[in-house]
């Protein structure tokens, strides 16, 4: 693996990061204290081509690589964990499943507004009963006529009081288990739709969640993507690819504590000299700075996998998220621990970064899901 990175991909990781700086950290801390969806920033984002990026420019998209996705998405999410989970699964749950499974039409009616960022996308798996064990699901889609018909409840779904569509896996076959799941496009303007209030939530305040009702909602059969009983395999290669984006996403929540650890370790003095003068800081600090290089050589790894194309990359996107998640959770607690005292008050950065880690070990599939998933890769072979 090539780890000098081409110069289109350090231009588009340099704009990421001044776009980072300048517009979204400044008001990180008050979008997470308002639980407020920065709206206008996801649109810059969209504009500079970062909410489809992977999407070839034919149909909106940047038409770059996954590893140049990986790159700008740590830059954002260092600056707000919030404006890169809206990103991310715009980019990995809703435009990926849309190119590689979608029809033309499909495509020319969705993906290309999507890429662009004229519209935002959620993606609707996790239900009340059915979270690690997404086979379980319980939403249903009946055929009538020429409509499916969708009734069923989805939990925890990331942008849904702000998006436009959904990606909706529903039960088609109850009698064949998860080959009996489909997936499907429902706009959520739809009649029998009705979303949720949002959740308030410990960290992401500004990335907005809440349950999807459907009610008896009428679809074309075009809203039908790729073919019936695809639904769990759709999902399953999403959530390849979404893996990556919380990999990347807990990359830059890590820098973003480690970041603000080493400033802080430099000016606070303690016993007569700056505390990054103790050893005991300096463990931590090489710790940290060490935990970070690894996750970041897993993500690149696993998105190279990904462009490479052909085989598989579940086994490497797994172990980028389950390492990059779990290390960035150990840097932001270590971070708030060099911050003593300060580090629990909401006035510094590391309290917001210390609870936007957590949920990157939980959502697209928690710590234990990505130990089974690569247990089965190395015991199955």
């Amino acid at each position: 693996m090539d780890l000098h990175l081409s110069p289109e991909q350090k231009l588009v990781q340099q704009t990421a990061r001044d776009f980072a700086n300048a517009k979204i950290a400044p008001r990180a801390a008050e979008i997470d204290r308002a639980h407020a969806f920065p709206r206008d920033l996801i649109e810059e984002l969209g504009k500079m081509g970062l909410m489809g990026i992977a999407v070839p420019q034919a149909h909106g998209g940047g038409g770059m690589d996954a590893v140049t996705y990986a790159l700008a998405l740590e830059e954002i999410s260092r600056a707000c964990a919030s404006t890169g989970v809206i990103m991310s699964v715009n980019n990995s749950l809703v435009c990926d499943p849309l190119l590689h499974f979608g029809s033309d039409e499909q495509k020319a009616t969705w993906l290309v507004p999507l890429a662009s960022g004229a519209k935002l996308g959620c993606f609707a798996l996790s239900e009340p009963d059915a979270g690690s064990d997404a086979s379980a699901q319980k939403t249903t889609a009946r055929r009538d006529g020429e409509h499916w018909v969708l009734s069923g409840t989805k939990n925890f779904i990331t942008n849904a009081p702000v998006a436009d569509v959904a990606i909706v896996m529903a039960m088609t076959d109850v009698s064949k288990g998860h080959h009996g799941i489909s997936a499907f496009i429902v706009p959520l303007n739809a009649a029998g739709v009705r979303v949720g209030p949002p959740d308030q939530k410990l960290g992401i305040r500004g990335a907005l969640s809440a349950q999807i009702f459907f009610d008896d909602c009428r679809l074309p059969a075009t809203a039908l993507l790729g073919q019936e009983g695809d639904g769990f395999k759709v999902a399953m290669k999403t959530l390849d690819g979404g893996r990556i984006g919380i990999a990347a996403q807990a990359v830059g929540i890590g820098r973003a504590a480690f970041e603000a650890a080493m400033r802080y370790a430099l000016e606070r003095k303690s016993f007569g000299k700056v505390i990054a003068e103790h050893q005991a800081i300096q463990f931590k600090l090489a710790d940290m700075s060490t935990e970070l290089d690894a996750a970041r050589m897993l993500l690149w790894r696993a998105a190279a996998a990904k462009d490479a194309g052909g085989a598989r990359y579940t086994k490497e996107a797994a172990m980028a998220k389950l390492f990059a998640s779990e290390a960035c959770n150990r840097i932001a607690r270590e971070a708030v621990q060099i911050f003593g005292g300060y580090g629990y008050l909401a006035d510094f950065p590391v309290e917001r970064h210390f609870r936007d880690a957590k949920i990157t070990e939980i959502y697209e599939g928690t710590s234990e899901i990505q130990r089974l998933v690569i247990a089965d890769a190395v015991v199955g072979g």
